[in-house]
């Protein structure tokens, strides 16, 4: 079936061991829940700060939920959460240091919980998906944030074939679009226009983080997809640059924190660029 054609190439992309390994649903968003229903309701701890989607989704499914930023706290949770590479600040947790948390997890009964959906930018080798078949462990891999398909609704879960089995069951035989399970395979079979779109992206945010620094802003982290941006003058370098048609994220309980993507095209930079102009010159107006 194309079903089946679709978690093969899946596995092969992402590196799980087999295609019994990959759950495909429409979207990750629907996973979570889902996810987080395979652990009896408990303790839940998420790795923060990071975006608030998991703290939601295991709260619906009868979890207590708390936000914590120790990583060695998280050996304390029935679920334990950890997006990597993280939303919004880029931040990567190695692989070995993932595997040592599952594994004291696994030893009291407890599930670890990894949201790669910014793995295809980010370091390759620190991804748990050849190490699922483990078992205690869940890694989410999403599809449309990398092939800039983000109305095609497809997600993965990633686990050992048991699990695999019980996630697949929830969904029924049709959970993915037509439209989705043929442009998946095809897309996630191309592994040439990946390789050129990793390196392209990083040009990109190499090139992102010197216009911001030719004007006194400094990029502290995020992914080649979006930086993570601090400064004193986060919410007037937010105003002006929306008020010429420009939305960064700022972040209400981080009010020092902008997230930025990257420009579209020459027209979009020189946009960004006239407008980075303009507040550097109301700031130094003010100063």
């Amino acid at each position: 079936s194309r079903v089946r054609d679709l978690t093969d190439v899946a596995a092969i992309a992402y590196g799980a061991p087999s295609t019994a390994n990959v759950a495909a649903a429409p979207g990750t968003q629907i996973l979570l829940p889902r996810v987080a229903s395979l652990a009896s309701p408990g303790k839940a701890l998420v790795f923060g700060p990071t975006y608030a989607e998991h703290q939601r989704a295991a709260t619906i499914v009868g979890h207590a939920v708390m936000e914590v930023d120790d990583f060695e706290a998280l050996a304390g949770a029935d679920l334990a959460i950890v997006v990597n590479p993280n939303n919004p600040d880029g931040r990567v947790i190695e692989r070995e240091k993932l595997l040592g948390l599952a594994g004291r997890l696994r030893a009291r009964g407890g599930m670890l919980v990894v949201d790669e959906a910014f793995m295809d930018v980010g370091p390759l080798g620190e991804s748990l998906a050849g190490d699922v078949e483990q078992g205690s462990m869940v890694v989410l891999r999403s599809f449309g944030k990398f092939f800039g398909l983000a109305g095609l609704r497809l997600g993965f879960a990633l686990a050992d074939a048991l699990t695999v089995e019980r996630l697949q069951a929830q969904f029924g035989p049709w959970a993915v679009a037509g439209p989705a399970l043929e442009y998946g395979i095809r897309a996630l079979a191309d592994s040439g226009w990946q390789a050129e779109m990793r390196r392209r992206l990083a040009e990109e945010a190499a090139r992102l983080d010197a216009l911001f620094g030719r004007f006194g802003v400094a990029v502290a982290g995020g992914t080649t997809l979006f930086r993570y941006i601090r400064l004193a003058d986060a919410a007037g370098l937010f105003s002006v640059l929306g008020e010429r048609g420009i939305l960064l994220r700022h972040f209400s309980d981080r009010p020092h924190v902008l997230r930025a993507g990257l420009p579209g095209g020459d027209e979009e930079w020189q946009r960004l660029e006239s407008a980075l102009a303009a507040w550097a010159q109301q700031r130094d107006d003010g100063a």
